[in-house]
């Protein structure tokens, strides 16, 4: 991007701000300036997203996804036209299988790198959706307080809302199970954008599929005790109580060792894994190393050889795209809970 135009999108995006806010406002009150506007329809409507309340006075129409489980939810919803683009590696997930396969092709993919403030405005933005460790973070200064004093908005997924557990703001994430996560987010969105019915009928969808895999799944005293394996080879990064792969192992039949840590995506260390031997472990594949390559590790790495999981080569591999919030949720539990009960014999 040349210097000419960034200062150019810098100045309108700040003159924006200034006259309009972007349609959006955090309400102090409940509901903020907009809630005195005038118009017909739904608006203003008022949300609530990890903690901040923020009106609008209109739907947003040109959002800014980052990674790929957000970029699902807005296709699932069918808000592909609200959107001025996405970012995500291309390693991030199949997109060539899902129902929304050709928002992907209709919208534009901004970039294949990290989200930036510079993207943002290039695409126009008024709203970027994306989640702190999914594109929100201090060290690359792509914040909700940083866009907002360019006049762009945010929604923060809540998967990754931070809990304060560690203390102060912190690093800690993680508000409700995921899947309730996922679900408060299409209620929430479907609000946003006027598609309430359409975020309704997502919810009850995959609430039904869900509930169907948990009927066929082993039964307590016969779960298998499951490890999610991300990656990292000196401390593994797994998953913890408020990461999608909790919910997905657990509604599909198994016992996820990690449930006592009180974080999304975290690093434990390996006497821990070694200790709590579980029966399966499940492999994020994404990126490199291969699936293959984390599997031969796992395999060959010697103070896992007596881990049930490892000496019975229960290794079982799931798509990135699968494990973070998005509407492919409920349908990894229905693949898992068919592979728990294999385990099970059932």
């Amino acid at each position: 991007m040349r210097t000419r135009h960034r200062s150019a999108a810098l100045l309108t995006a700040l003159a924006l701000a200034a006259l309009t806010g972007c349609g959006a406002h955090v309400a102090e009150d409940g509901k903020g300036d907009a809630a005195k506007a005038s118009g017909s329809g739904r608006y203003p409507v008022t949300i609530e997203n990890c903690g901040t309340k923020t009106t609008y006075d209109k739907a947003p129409r040109r959002v800014v996804t980052n990674d790929v489980g957000i970029a699902d939810i807005m296709f699932a919803l069918g808000l592909e036209d609200h959107m001025a683009g996405y970012v995500m590696p291309a390693y991030r997930g199949r997109i060539d299988a899902v129902a929304w396969k050709d928002a992907y092709g209709k919208v534009p993919w901004l970039s294949k790198k990290a989200i930036t403030k510079e993207i943002a405005l290039d695409a126009r933005a008024d709203l970027v959706f994306a989640g702190w460790n999914y594109g929100f973070g201090e060290d690359s200064d792509v914040t909700p307080a940083s866009l907002k004093k360019l006049g762009i908005g945010s929604y923060v997924l809540t998967e990754s809302c931070r809990n304060g557990t560690d203390g102060g703001q912190g690093s800690a994430r993680g508000v409700m199970p995921p899947l309730d996560a996922l679900y408060t987010d299409l209620k929430t969105l479907g609000k946003i954008f006027d598609v309430e019915d359409r975020a309704d009928a997502l919810i009850a969808t995959y609430r039904k599929q869900v509930a169907d895999a948990q009927a066929k799944a082993p039964k307590d005293g016969e779960r298998p005790s499951v490890f999610l394996y991300d990656g990292g080879q000196d401390k593994p990064l797994t998953s913890g109580r408020f990461a999608g792969p909790h919910d997905i192992i657990t509604k599909a039949g198994g016992d996820h060792v990690m449930k006592d840590l009180k974080d999304t995506w975290t690093t434990v260390g390996w006497e821990t894994v070694v200790e709590r031997d579980p029966d399966v472990i499940v492999i994020n594949d994404y990126g490199t190393p291969t699936a293959e390559q984390k599997k031969s590790f796992l395999k060959s790495y010697a103070p896992l050889k007596n881990v049930s999981a490892v000496k019975n080569n229960r290794i079982y591999v799931m798509d990135y795209a699968d494990l973070v919030e998005s509407p492919r949720n409920p349908a990894a539990v229905t693949a898992l809970s068919g592979y728990l009960r294999d385990v099970r014999g059932h």
